[in-house]
């Protein structure tokens, strides 16, 4: 069957071998997958990928000596069921699933695994206890929606929001998206969100951001006094002095550079909750007495759990989501190492799907 291959610093398209389901498991069509950030740095940095992950805790589930497909943001079709099965899926039936398979090594990230192939294939095995299916005839490219955009409930949840809260989204790529959504379904208000293109600035806009702002014309912080949140600690000294309410900053990190951690803990109000979604891949120095000084506190996260993964399906299923404003193009395999050099540069873009049967 074809693929999109990582091999070496590179993709190609080349045949790879046929998917066979194993114990436990389904053989699935792929209909459409999303391509991710973390894809996009694993073509040309997947050596530092293990490196980190190794040094994290995590399995040694990839070779990058070896071919790997990637891909795990999917929507799938059941063709066949493999021994020891419950057969909860007719043939036909969509479905998408968390990124997990389980082998003789344990369990895997699809798509980040040299053993357990990525959803930018013609077809992939997943396990079958871990497949939801697709609801109320939602499109496969609106269904793959559902990992990325659990991300972003995940990181509003570590939040632990509470109605005094005013957030701040840095950065208003798909994660930073994603998180604005699942600000707006928790009825927080208001949201701010920062980015220097204007196209994401407009859908962070269309998506309920209350307030939008260009980081190269207005400071992101500027807005916090007029939301009764003390922008300094003289301001907060005097507010406690005087009695006057006060609300809590929550800003949620969604760029994931270096020196953006500094940044923050420069500007951020006294007492501010920082949410760390963006994934930063590289060294980076901090200040820690000016944090420890304005008591600002740092949450890392890290993907979803099963619960929020089938939280934001349900939510897309029934329309309380809106992934059309995600969806800014599509392409076929054979294209698909071009969309990552397009994705590689700043633009217009945000979530292009790969379709291996267009």
């Amino acid at each position: 069957m074809r693929a999109v291959v990582r091999r070496g610093p590179r993709l190609l398209v080349d045949d790879v071998p046929e998917a066979v389901a194993g114990e436990g498991q389904v053989l699935a069509k792929v209909l459409s997958c999303g391509i991710c950030g973390s894809d996009l740095h694993a073509v040309h940095s997947l050596e530092h990928t293990v490196e980190m992950g190794r040094r994290s805790g995590g399995g040694d589930t990839i070779d990058p000596a070896q071919d790997l497909v990637m891909g795990h943001e999917f929507c799938a079709e059941i063709l066949d069921h493999g021994p020891g099965t419950e057969q909860r899926f007719k043939t036909g039936t969509r479905v998408v699933s968390t990124p997990w398979a389980f082998g003789p090594q344990g369990g895997e990230l699809i798509g980040f695994s040299t053993r357990f192939r990525g959803a930018y294939a013609e077809r992939m095995v997943l396990t079958e206890a871990l497949c939801l299916e697709v609801p109320n005839g939602l499109s496969p490219e609106t269904a793959a929606l559902t990992e990325p955009l659990a991300v972003g409930l995940h990181a509003v949840n570590a939040a632990h929001l509470t109605d005094k809260s005013v957030a701040l989204v840095v950065g208003c790529g798909p994660i930073g998206l994603a998180v604005i959504v699942a600000l707006k379904r928790r009825g927080v208000g208001p949201v701010i969100a920062a980015d220097f293109s204007p196209a994401r600035r407009a859908l962070a806009e269309r998506l309920g951001a209350d307030i939008v702002i260009d980081p190269s014309q207005v400071s992101p912080h500027g807005r916090w006094e007029d939301f009764n949140v003390p922008a300094t600690l003289s301001s907060m000294g005097a507010a406690a002095l005087s009695g006057r309410a006060m609300r809590d900053a929550v800003i949620f990190e969604c760029v994931g550079v270096p020196g953006m951690l500094q940044s923050l803990i420069e500007q951020a109000p006294p007492t501010a909750h920082v949410v760390v979604v963006g994934a930063c891949q590289e060294d980076d120095r901090i200040l820690p007495v000016i944090a420890i000084n304005k008591q600002l506190r740092f949450s890392f996260v890290f993907a979803y759990t099963p619960d929020e993964f089938a939280e934001v399906l349900h939510a897309l299923g029934e329309g309380e989501i809106d992934g059309t404003p995600f969806l800014t193009g599509a392409v076929s395999l054979n294209d698909t190492p071009a969309a990552f050099e397009r994705l590689g540069q700043p633009g217009e873009d945000v979530k292009i799907m790969v379709q291996p049967w267009s």
